[in-house]
């Protein structure tokens, strides 16, 4: 019998959700919902989802899905996630996971309290610049890392931006980090692997970059963030930037053999080795070296392409894969709740520091 799943929020990353699951063989999705009825029927349409609701509880009484997907705006996740799990169903919460470190905390304690599994909606961990990114730091290729950099950015200007900045009410405008914090797990997740620590010193700057124009809280929005973080072995840098162009997206690993640089946008790894040639032959050598790195990941990249493995969401769909796998066999969630945790607690110290310069005279 497949795993039934439903849908509450029917928002545009929930039209992700459903494609992926309905790839998965093992899973039904038997139901959406969105306090817009117009929204929860739109969506099931879309898909061919025989039951679309605007109402959680009646949902959950007359269904009883096997798994909730809480794809609505983070001030709610804590309480939907908690009666999913009361109700008898596995939950994967989009992220953030909460507002707030503590309510996360509470949304995990629940889970292993009532042997419910949880995950969130880190994806880009498990995309393939990530995959290949650790397939290079495990076979020792990088030597010991040394320091990570992650980059995120974001153009405003679209269609997002247009929404998020031409309503004053947006629920966005609503959580502690504003902007940042709908955001700033995808800058973070990335140094799991290489950030043991649970508590890495911290600094964190933020600004406004854009034009002052509305007179209200959207003008306080950080637009740009930098973060530096120390742990006991390896530093790492941060960026989040909405005016920088191109968008880029990328994390970049400084061994002390050689760097790796994944490009979350291209889809490709490549790696920098010392050159072994003398004076300047070795430094003419560079180009080509990097062109060839370069060649050879656009080559891995065509032939995903003629497999039909260069999607946009092949993170999510391997992240479902392994989360309903996790639930079929009794077996460890794909995001360890540790790391979760970890997140919650570096985005609250980030958000913390913020808040406080802004109070500076």
């Amino acid at each position: 019998m497949p795993l039934r799943a439903a849908i509450i929020g029917c928002g545009q990353v929930a039209d992700g959700h459903v494609d992926e699951l309905q790839k998965l063989g093992s899973v039904e999705v038997v139901a959406v919902c969105d306090r817009e009825i117009l929204m929860a029927e739109q969506l099931a349409r879309r898909y061919g989802v025989p039951r679309f609701h605007d109402d959680f509880e009646k949902l959950m009484a007359e269904v009883r899905p096997d798994v909730v997907h809480i794809t609505t705006p983070p001030q709610s996740h804590q309480a939907l996630a908690l009666r999913a799990m009361d109700l008898g169903a596995h939950v994967f919460v989009e992220k953030p996971l909460a507002p707030t470190a503590a309510e996360g905390r509470a949304i995990v304690e629940h889970a292993e309290r009532l042997g419910k599994k949880l995950t969130i909606g880190y994806t880009y961990l498990l995309d393939p610049p990530a995959l290949d990114l650790m397939e290079l730091v495990q076979r020792g290729e990088l030597g010991e890392p040394v320091h990570v950099e992650t980059y995120f950015g974001y153009d405003l200007r679209g269609s997002y931006g247009t929404a998020i900045f031409g309503n004053a009410r947006h629920w966005l405008h609503d959580l502690p980090g504003g902007l940042l914090q709908n955001n700033i797990d995808h800058l973070l997740n990335k140094l799991l692997p290489f950030l043991p620590d649970e508590a890495p010193e911290i600094r964190a700057m933020g600004w406004v970059s854009r034009p002052q124009r509305y007179g209200d809280r959207r003008d306080r929005a950080h637009d740009e963030l930098r973060v530096m973080m120390r742990g006991e072995r390896l530093s790492a840098y941060a960026t989040f930037s909405a005016r920088a162009r191109p968008a880029a997206h990328f994390v970049r690993v400084y061994g002390t053999a050689a760097t790796a640089h994944a490009d979350f946008v291209g889809r490709t790894v490549t790696l920098e080795r010392p050159s072994t040639l003398p004076s300047a032959i070795g430094r003419l050598s560079i180009g080509f070296a990097r062109t060839r790195e370069q060649l050879r990941a656009a080559t891995r990249n065509l032939g995903r392409f003629a497999r039909s493995e260069f999607r946009f969401f092949a993170g999510l769909e391997r992240l479902m894969a392994q989360f309903y796998e996790s639930i079929a066999r009794d077996g460890p969630p794909p995001i360890p709740y540790r790391d979760i945790l970890r997140i919650g607690a570096w985005v609250d110290e980030i958000i913390a520091q913020l808040d406080a310069s802004r109070s500076e005279p």
